[in-house]
This record gives structure tokens, sequence and C-alpha cells, in this order.
């Protein structure tokens, strides 16, 4: 129970203050757009430029980690898929849905909740996956949306894969990510680390990205209503909240013997809800977006419990 009070809570309290102040109209929906373009735009790649720059990369990267989250990952998209299909979903619908599968709030819960329960120090797991996570996973879903959606109309691999790079490569996440990489490039090349002046303010941005994003989440959560396919948000909530955790658990635990702060920041960032980016993915293809928003607010009110049993499992 103590887990649940004192790592969970606080942060899905700072998320029902966002709900609660847009829900009595105290903060516009233009408030609530204009908060999450800062922090999503800007704050937080800034905090993805500041993680990555100073992470240990070869102290960090274990294959076996990224084995574990990923492998996870990758089988409830394929299985997300399988299933939207076998529900009547149409190819770009199915993909949409599997996205939702896939997409993890690693970063705007994952984060939080992992510091709250084991410290900032062990946090490098949680990183190392969030590096590769947005330009893999976003790579992944537009290849196969785009794959999908030219079937039939002769357009080749190339210009698939031209459409996806595009698209990866616009998002401001992917741009903190390689920003962060740039830095520990710099760092390499010349011997130096940044000015002292240049870190503080980084710092200062980065503090912010955390509360606005949480705060604004709520704000974003309260206009999506539970409606839609029953089934199809059921299935991505059990998808996201039990099958990729227990898979990367499994792998982590028993396969690769990770070591025990691997191991939770593996399991805990697979135990996430789906992100807003699962809805904003469909929203951009125009598919599937009544499940995906409504499998981010139900799949992130229940993963209050299920991330307590995740973290009662852990060591």
């Amino acid at each position: 129970m103590s887990a649940l009070i004192d790592v969970i809570l606080p942060v899905f309290l700072v998320i029902g203050f966002g709900y609660v102040v847009a829900w009595r109209k105290l903060f516009s929906e233009s408030a609530v757009d204009g908060l999450m373009r800062f922090a999503q735009n800007f704050a937080v790649p800034v905090l993805l430029a500041r993680s990555i720059g100073r992470l240990d990369i070869g102290a960090s990267y274990d294959i076996g980690l990224m084995v574990s989250f990923y492998a996870g990952a990758l089988i409830s998209f394929a299985i997300g898929i399988a299933g939207a299909r076998a529900l009547g979903r149409n190819g770009p619908d199915a993909v949409a849905i599997g996205f939702a599968c896939l997409f993890s709030n690693s970063l705007l819960l994952g984060v939080p909740i992992t510091e709250r329960a084991y410290g900032a120090d062990a946090l490098a797991g949680n990183f190392a996956i969030i590096s590769i996570h947005s330009p893999l996973l976003y790579t992944i879903g537009i290849l196969a949306m785009e794959a999908v959606r030219s079937h039939g109309t002769g357009a080749g691999l190339g210009r698939v894969g031209m459409n996806a790079l595009i698209g990866v490569f616009r998002t401001p996440l992917v741009l903190g990510i390689l920003a962060g990489f740039v830095i520990q490039a710099f760092t390499a090349l010349t011997g130096h680390d940044l000015p002292t002046s240049l870190w503080a303010a980084i710092d200062m941005i980065a503090r912010a990205a955390l509360p606005a994003a949480l705060f604004g989440l709520g704000g974003v959560l309260y206009r999506y209503r539970p409606e839609g396919d029953g089934r199809a948000i059921t299935m991505v909530t059990m998808l996201s909240l039990i099958l990729h955790p227990a898979i990367t658990y499994a792998l982590g635990r028993f396969g690769f013997a990770l070591p025990t702060d691997a191991l939770r920041s593996a399991t805990l960032t697979a135990s996430m809800a789906p992100g807003v980016n699962a809805y904003l993915f469909a929203n951009l293809y125009g598919v599937g977006r009544r499940v995906a928003a409504s499998a981010v607010l139900i799949a992130t009110a229940l993963s209050i419990l299920t991330i307590w049993l995740w973290l009662a499992l852990l060591p």
C-alpha cells in the first residue's frame, strides 16, 4: 500500500489536478494546448537532450534490457493489429490500434514513477530505452501505416521508407534525442563539457518538463470520452498493462538475468499505459481515433492498480 501512496499517487494526483481544472473550465482548451505544446515541443525534448547528453552510454546500453523491452512492445503491436483485424477493422484502423499497444507512456509516466520508486540514480535504463523509443517506434508505426495505405497503389518501398523518415525526423522528441547524442559527440571529440551557464539554462527548462506535461496530460485526457469499440479498447488495455510488461519481466529476469536496476527500468517502462502519442498517431492519419483516445484514458486510469502490482512483484 505504501508504494501506491508514496510512489504512484503523487504522479496521478498531478494528472488528476489537470483533469479537474479542465473539467471545471478553470483552464481553457487553448491554454491546455499551449501548455502541452510547450511541454512536448520544447521542455520534454530539452529534458531528453540533457538526460542523454549526460548518459553513460557504455554502461547503460544493455542488449538484454533493449531486447526485453522491445520484444514485448513488438509482440503487443503484432497481436494488436491481428486482433483489430479479427474484430473487423480495416488495415489503417488496425495499424493505429496496434500502435496504441506498441507505444508506452515511457517518459511522462515511466520516468517520474521509476524515480519516485527507486531514486534518480535508477533512471539510466529508462533513458537508454527512451533514447530509441520514439525514433524506432514511430518508424515502425509509420512504415506499417504507409505500407497499408499504399497497398495496391503501386508505391514502392523507397517512397514508403522516405515518408516514414520524414515523419520521424519532424518529431520534437526525436530532435531532442538527437541533440543529446550531439552533446555526447561534442564532449567526446573536444574533451570539454558544455559551458556551465548553458547547462544551468538547460536544467531550468528540463525541471519544468514533467510537472507541466503531467498537468497538461490531465487536461488533454478530459477531452477523451470512453467511447468506441469496447472490445478493441479492452484489448489495447490488456496488451499494454499486462502482456507487454509480462514479456519484458520474463525475458529480463529469466532470459537475460538483468541487474536489478535494469529489470526495474524495463518492466516499469513496459507497464505504462499508452501515451498521448498513440492518439496523436491515430489523429495524424484520421483512423482509429476513438479507440486510441478511449484506450489512453481508460488504461491510464487502470494503470494506477497494475503499476502497483508490478512494483510489488519487482525485486
